[in-house]
């Protein structure tokens, strides 16, 4: 099997105009389509839905259901708010310092920027109580491969112990750095 990339991603939204309004102003987003039915196309239940689907970027889709008739959305309560999200990228640390302004100005709380020394990021929340992720890419030399090179045995060590691993400690910045990474100059330490 090849799979051509991810065609849409889909969650739920309260208000699925609010949502459509909210990243079109937010994230500056368009607008691409929307899906309404009274019956579940793949089930046939009865259930209304509107289905909006929104341009992330380089043929990426972010879409949303709005479904009047279920209860209320929650989130699991067994799981931190911080583990689900949404992330995107952009273009550099600048565009994140001004997408943190951008996302300010709108009476938007936002954390960070956090340094994932690969990435660095700001999270908020969207008005369906969604966390969202604002990524740069900050990767210096040799950094990506060498993370893909001690992915299996990270993995197979995490399966085995269920305690973080210390391939890469270098990653948040304890312990040296592997033969042949290289920190990246952003011209600011």
């Amino acid at each position: 099997m090849q799979l051509n990339g991810v065609h849409h991603v889909a969650y739920r939204c309260r208000d699925a105009k609010e949502t459509v309004e909210w990243y079109g102003r937010v994230l500056n987003m368009d607008f691409q389509l929307a899906i309404a039915e009274d019956k579940v196309p793949s089930t046939g239940e009865p259930d209304p839905y509107m289905h909006v689907f929104l341009d992330a970027g380089r043929g990426n889709v972010l879409a949303f259901f709005e479904l009047p008739n279920s209860p209320d959305m929650g989130r699991d309560a067994a799981t931190p708010e911080w583990v689900q999200h949404i992330a995107f990228e952009v273009a550099d640390l600048d565009a994140l310092m001004q997408a943190k302004a951008h996302v300010e100005h709108h009476g938007i709380e936002v954390l960070g920027p956090v340094d994932h020394r690969i990435f660095r990021s700001i999270y908020f929340f969207d008005p369906n109580g969604h966390r969202l992720e604002l990524a740069a890419p900050t990767d210096g030399p040799g950094m990506l491969g060498e993370l893909r090179r001690v992915a299996p045995a990270m993995l197979e060590e995490w399966a085995k112990t269920k305690k973080a691993p210390r391939h890469a400690d270098w990653l948040h910045g304890n312990g040296p750095l592997p033969e042949g990474v290289e920190l990246p100059d952003h011209g600011e330490e």
